[in-house]
């Protein structure tokens, strides 16, 4: 009986087909959650990183969030536009942008709160698996970084 060799360039079989459609996915279930927030999923990720520190250089945001600043930058404009941050120069150093939030930023985190819940539901996986992929994907991108 003869043995087929797999297939290696199908697609069902490709990481990062797998990896594309489950990011797809997921940022669709984000949403309509942060819709009425007036917020896209990248901006939600900058008010994460900015809700955990702030103030914050956009330097430090790009890093944290895997940015180029030329990425940054439109966001960051649009949450100042949308009365969620400050862009200001940073005292220590004028090069630098310091970004803070405003009230309004920081009244957001109260009801952004209850997303990673509404998440989790709609997902309908256990958090303790869902941090488990977290997990693998955060050595994936380790790995993906470092080579």
């Amino acid at each position: 009986m003869a043995t087929t060799t797999p297939d290696l360039l199908q697609l069902d079989r490709q990481v990062c087909f797998a990896l594309a459609v489950a990011s797809r996915s997921v940022i669709a279930i984000y949403r309509p959650l942060l819709e009425p927030m007036g917020l896209t999923h990248p901006q939600y990720l900058v008010m994460l990183a900015l809700w955990e520190q702030s103030p914050r250089s956009s330097k430090d945001i790009a890093a944290a969030l895997q940015l180029d600043i030329a990425t940054l930058s439109p966001l960051l404009k649009r949450l100042e536009a949308a009365g969620l941050i400050v862009r200001e120069r940073d005292v220590r150093d004028e090069r630098q942008l310091a970004i803070r939030l405003t009230e309004a930023g920081l009244a957001l985190r109260s009801q952004a709160e209850t997303i990673p819940g509404q998440v989790v539901a709609r997902l309908g996986v256990p958090v303790s698996e869902l941090e488990s992929l977290r997990d693998a994907l955060t050595g994936i991108i380790a790995a993906a970084t470092t080579t």
